[in-house]
């Protein structure tokens, strides 16, 4: 068996489901810590800042600090400033996207003059927000959307993800967005920038087959799933592309670390 000197470790399914902790989440990370694996947190939610979910994970008794966290927003905010470093956003989300964005440097606008329509996970959508995206789109901005995730698991089930969001403007517009999240190598490759360890190295380690584990065949990374969110272990047989591993709980990789 291969030994990983670093991890890239899926949230949402892997180490919680909403406000609940996974079992053997806590566990899992103190083992890596006391091997001495380096390890970051890839999350397509962007609701929240770096320091939010480091919080989060540390109130769950996982060892966290906000230098370990990938999110989505960072990764979208990274890449428009790539593209054009004092591009005007407009955004549809929550305050880890704007934050992201205002980190970056980058305008945030409130109408359809922008260069960018952003679109992440919003909890509080309305009408007005789709139709000024809409217009912008219609107008030529370039149509970004963090992740493409139709679902995100909660303690209660599943509950729509931003990719069903996006999907509103998709169909709209006739446009197709640029996706960041993960299963896109964007993502990926920022998540390696922080851990700063070779890719042949790194294991992703994450619960749905359509974003963690097609995100690390994308970036040509080994795999490890667990069930214990999106993907049902009853799926697995019929997965087009393995993952590299699989186990049905977090605690049956521990001797592996």
């Amino acid at each position: 068996m291969k030994t990983y000197g670093g991890y890239i470790i899926d949230l949402d399914g892997t180490m919680y489901r909403g406000n609940q902790v996974i079992d053997d989440a806590p566990q899992f990370i103190q083992g890596l810590v006391e091997k001495n694996r380096s390890y970051v947190f890839l999350t397509n939610n962007s609701t929240r800042t770096q320091e939010q979910v480091a919080s989060k994970l540390n109130a769950m008794g996982i060892q966290a600090s906000p230098e370990q966290i990938c999110t989505t927003s960072m990764a979208t905010a990274k890449y428009i400033k790539k593209q054009k470093k004092d591009a005007r956003c407009y955004v549809i989300g929550e305050s880890g996207l704007s934050a992201a964005i205002q980190e970056e440097g980058l305008q945030l606008v409130h109408n359809e003059n922008c260069d960018y329509v952003i679109v992440g996970l919003d909890r509080e959508i309305t009408y007005e927000k789709l139709a000024i995206g809409c217009l912008a789109i219609q107008q030529g901005a370039v149509f970004i959307s963090t992740n493409s995730d139709v679902a995100i698991p909660s303690e209660n089930g599943l509950l729509p993800g931003n990719g069903s969001l996006t999907s509103v403007l998709t169909v709209a517009t006739g446009k197709q967005p640029t996706f960041i999240g993960k299963p896109e190598k964007i993502i990926v490759e920022e998540a390696l920038r922080l851990l700063g360890i070779k890719p042949e190295d790194t294991l992703i380690v994450g619960d749905n087959y359509e974003t963690d584990i097609k995100a690390g065949i994308a970036a040509n990374i080994d795999t490890l799933m667990v069930f214990t969110g999106v993907t049902p272990y009853e799926k697995y047989e019929k997965l087009s592309k393995k993952p590299t591993y699989h186990v049905k709980k977090l605690q049956e990789w521990m001797k592996n670390i």
